[in-house]
């Protein structure tokens, strides 16, 4: 049995959840997000609570069952409150600004990067050297944080490049004489 997916999701006040079939659709002040559940599972709302629950013992079913509770959880809290994650810049004349509609990034190559912030995802700059992504979708608001983090990720030596903020860079010992 599993032990994330047997405790209800339970629908905090200011959020509409609809289900149709195996989609659910949440609402909230955060936006409105989508989910369709696997079919090996069942999904049931009673009194602002979401139970999921596997169709029948299959061993499927009982591998997706926690997982999609978490989504479905994911799912509510998102319209509810959304979802950060913070980058800082490490580096001498590495650093980030907002230009219109993208993200520009002085990385130390021969040109700058500029990253196309998608639909949904908020981006703030609000130091040269500090990055916040937030959002309602948790999987595209971490997306987007590794993919920025990607373009140039801390290397071992110096600790220079992009990294999370509660990140640690295990640093290595330079060369000796």
């Amino acid at each position: 049995m599993s032990r994330i997916g047997k405790h209800p999701v339970p629908v905090p006040q200011g959020v509409q959840v609809q289900l149709a079939g195996q989609t659910l659709t949440a609402k909230g002040p955060k936006g409105e997000l989508k989910l369709t559940v696997v079919d090996d599972l069942s999904v049931e709302m009673a009194d602002s609570k979401i139970t999921v629950k596997p169709r029948e013992t299959s061993r499927r079913g009982r591998s997706m069952w926690g997982m999609q509770r978490t989504l479905v959880n994911n799912l509510v809290k998102g319209v509810k409150d959304g979802f950060t994650e913070e980058l800082e810049i490490n580096g001498v004349g590495l650093r980030a600004a907002m230009q219109g509609k993208n993200l520009q990034l002085n990385m130390g190559f021969s040109h700058e990067v500029i990253y196309p912030i998608p639909a949904g995802i908020e981006i703030k700059v609000e130091k040269p050297t500090s990055i916040k992504i937030s959002g309602a979708d948790k999987q595209l608001v971490g997306q987007v944080a590794a993919e920025i983090r990607g373009i140039k990720p801390p290397e071992p030596y110096k600790g220079k490049g992009i990294k999370y903020v509660d990140e640690t860079i295990l640093r290595k010992e330079g060369k000796k004489k």
